[in-house]
């Protein structure tokens, strides 16, 4: 355990390294940029060496993973994000232990998200994914709302119980015009944040980059950024 405390203190310090040079590269205050360090497929004992080294974001992608291991670490002071797509079989689970969802990206969605929260007697943040690479189905390959949707999306959450609107989500696409150009991606999601807010001015947050591409996000003006491999390594998925 030494040593793999050891391992995640110091690629911590080297993910922390690449931000302060990022926001002093964009001529940005360090903490205008938060991170979440995104564990997926490691265990609950590396979530409470992070929690033990200052880390209070953490990022899940899948609840069959994220459940037992918020459970487990629930006596942390963490805060945590769930990020990938989420079906509404699962959204009973995901608003039991999620502090903010970032993967909204359906009316049909939003609904469940509202009556599972207010079944719970919790406040559940949502951030609205957005496909910059979508196409005539209106949806990206990894899920998300075309840009042409967020108002609508954006109003439905804002109103219903439960839910709190915090601002924009997207990962970086693999085809359509911002393939391979992740500082155009996220220069556009930040272009569409302003939009947002002149409706909804207290939806500040930009989650955007991840451990590849994170200078760029910070370039680009993102609030949070998600890192996963860069603290924890490369890994297998599980299952």
């Amino acid at each position: 355990m030494t040593d793999r405390r050891t391992q995640l203190a110091g690629n911590l310090a080297k993910v922390e390294e690449r931000i302060v040079a990022a926001c002093a590269a964009a001529g940005r205050p360090r903490d205008e940029v938060t991170l979440i360090v995104v564990t997926k497929t490691y265990p609950a004992s590396d979530v409470r060496i992070l929690s033990e080294l200052g880390v209070r974001q953490v990022g899940e992608n899948r609840d069959q993973d994220a459940a037992p291991k918020a459970a487990a670490c629930a006596d942390l002071p963490l805060e945590w994000h769930f990020i990938g797509q989420l079906q509404t079989n699962k959204v009973r689970s995901v608003v039991g232990y999620a502090d903010f969802v970032q993967s909204v990206d359906r009316d049909r969605l939003v609904t469940a998200l509202s009556r599972e929260a207010v079944r719970a007697g919790r406040e559940v943040g949502c951030l609205l994914q957005v496909a910059l690479d979508a196409g005539a189905s209106g949806r990206g390959e990894r899920g998300g709302v075309a840009p042409a949707g967020i108002e609508e999306l954006a109003g439905l959450v804002a109103d219903a119980p439960g839910l709190r609107l915090d601002g924009l989500m997207t990962v970086a696409p693999l085809t359509g015009e911002y393939a391979g150009r992740e500082q155009a991606a996220f220069e556009r999601l930040v272009d569409l944040s302003t939009d947002l807010r002149r409706t909804h001015p207290a939806a500040t947050m930009v989650s955007a980059g991840m451990s590849a591409d994170l200078e760029q996000a910070v370039a680009a003006g993102a609030t949070h950024v998600r890192v996963g491999s860069a603290v924890l390594g490369v890994r297998p998925r599980l299952g």
